[in-house]
């Protein structure tokens, strides 16, 4: 259950990182692209940190 809500923050902390990033460049017209690069970073942290830390089972 870990591993999921890990594996779930780093892919939506990828996806927001890249519309953030193409957002702040210019890429793609996005209002608002800092808030999708900012949020994108800190979910794809915690979510590589969740993976890295957490065993595979759900004992505390």
């Amino acid at each position: 259950m870990i591993k999921i809500l890990g594996i779930v923050l780093t892919v939506v902390g990828m996806i927001g990182l890249i519309l953030g990033i193409f957002g702040i460049f210019g890429s793609i017209n996005i209002p608002g692209a800092w808030p999708f690069a900012i949020v994108g970073l800190i979910f794809f942290l915690s979510g590589i940190g969740i993976i890295k830390r957490k065993k595979d089972t759900d004992e505390v």
